[in-house]
């Protein structure tokens, strides 16, 4: 068993690791700043992960063709004292026991499965999401996780994940940068990468064009504010 290294009220959630993946100052503006707005894809996203939830919704399948069965369960809440991470999971799948009863039965692999509305990405974003949800799973039911999916909605198949030694080190180093960021306070300033920023929600509230040294979306406001009671003033 994970030795606890996180007090509950410490856990940060799981999907702000891909927004700190994505862009750190999207990150601090969510979590830290409790910025959110929503365009097209941020709805459809949305719409999609909502689906795959309904409620913790279970399911079982019997085995075809002597191969084990499998249930399948939706919006699973998910938590890691160790990494300090809570969330839920869109699937997650059990594998039914290999034959045998009792202590002689071995247990079937556990699949965590991740909806996305868009495509298979370059970055590791996505694959250190789904490897987070695995960790969390790990830590909860004591026992290794060898794999995982992910599901694209614009191309509708499943993109297999394997959780070597290499993603989980990336996820878990991506957990710390997570907590060093949101506890620190801070938010980035913000620069401007077109591909980026032009097709995230929070492009005019972070105003990355017009970024300054103090990037907080706070601070910013209160400066403007300033700049107009003087202006009033005068």
């Amino acid at each position: 068993m994970a030795s606890t290294s996180f007090a509950e009220a410490d856990l940060r959630p799981i999907s702000a690791l891909q927004h700190l993946f994505f862009c750190p100052r999207q990150c601090a503006l969510i979590h830290n700043e409790q910025e959110w707005e929503e365009n097209r894809l941020t709805a459809e996203g949305r719409v999609l992960h909502e689906k795959a939830h309904d409620d913790t919704a279970k399911e079982h399948r019997p085995g075809r063709d002597g191969g084990p069965g499998r249930r399948t369960t939706r919006g699973l809440p998910l938590r890691s004292f160790e990494h300090g991470l809570i969330g839920q999971a869109d699937v997650v799948e059990f594998d039914d026991p290999a034959e045998g009863s009792g202590a002689t039965a071995a247990p079937g692999a556990v699949r965590p499965v991740e909806y996305k509305r868009g495509k298979p990405k370059a970055h590791q974003a996505d694959r250190v999401q789904l490897c987070a949800q695995a960790l969390c799973l790990e830590e909860m039911l004591g026992l290794e996780i060898a794999s995982g999916h992910l599901f694209y909605g614009k191309v509708r198949r499943r993109e297999p994940v394997v959780f070597d030694l290499r993603l989980r080190t990336l996820t878990a180093a991506t957990a710390a940068r997570l907590h060093e960021l949101l506890g620190s306070g801070r938010t980035p300033a913000a620069v401007y990468e077109s591909a980026k920023c032009d097709r995230c929600s929070l492009i005019r509230v972070c105003m990355p064009k017009q970024g300054g040294r103090d990037g907080s979306a706070a601070a910013r406001f209160d400066r403007e504010l300033a700049r107009s009671l003087k202006a009033g003033s005068a």
